[in-house]
């Protein structure tokens, strides 16, 4: 039988490992003027979203819970316009989440508990894999939305449950 500890730390590595996978989908989808693209100033384009996701992930789980150096640079994530490629975001993302899959993966239950600080604020490990985990899928949902939008294309994510009578409706 499982362990809570351990079905936890299965769940975080299984929906971040999904997340982006996902976003290297989109990425993939998006020529290189639609991965910049904004409707206005106050809106953040996939690469953005993308490089901010990179700076949270190395911030609370590569350095908050792996110990290493914490040089992010947040306003840097919003403030680019272009200047990375879609195969550079590939590249940065898939290294982030290798990293910090492996963290993750090597967490043990006594570290679950433990407090580190993160942004100014304490935390248990519980609670930063958790936070991780939730603001990436937030930011992967808004990826996917602006692909879709961009593309008009159904990205297939749950085509599979179509053969399931109680899912016949269209999944969004």
């Amino acid at each position: 039988m499982a362990t809570l500890d351990a079905l936890f730390l299965k769940f975080a590595t299984n929906k971040l490992g999904q997340l982006s996978s996902r976003i290297v989908d989109c990425l993939g989808r998006l020529a290189e003027d639609q991965i910049w693209s904004r409707d206005s100033q106050n809106q953040n384009a996939v690469g953005n979203l993308v490089l901010h996701l990179c700076g949270n992930v190395r911030q609370w789980i590569i350095s908050g819970v792996g110990g290493e150096a914490d040089a992010r640079d947040r306003d840097a994530e919003f403030a680019a316009r272009g200047e990375v490629s879609g195969a550079e975001l590939v590249a940065r993302l898939e290294e982030t989440m290798a990293r910090a899959l492996e963290i993750v993966r090597n967490t043990t239950a006594e570290r679950l508990t433990e407090t580190v600080r993160i942004q100014g604020y304490e935390v248990s490990v519980l609670e930063a894999i958790g936070h991780v985990t939730e603001h990436f899928a937030q930011h992967t949902g808004q990826i996917v939305y602006a692909t879709k939008l961009l593309t008009g294309a159904d990205l297939g994510y749950y085509r599979h449950l179509s053969k399931t009578p109680a899912h016949r409706e269209k999944t969004p």
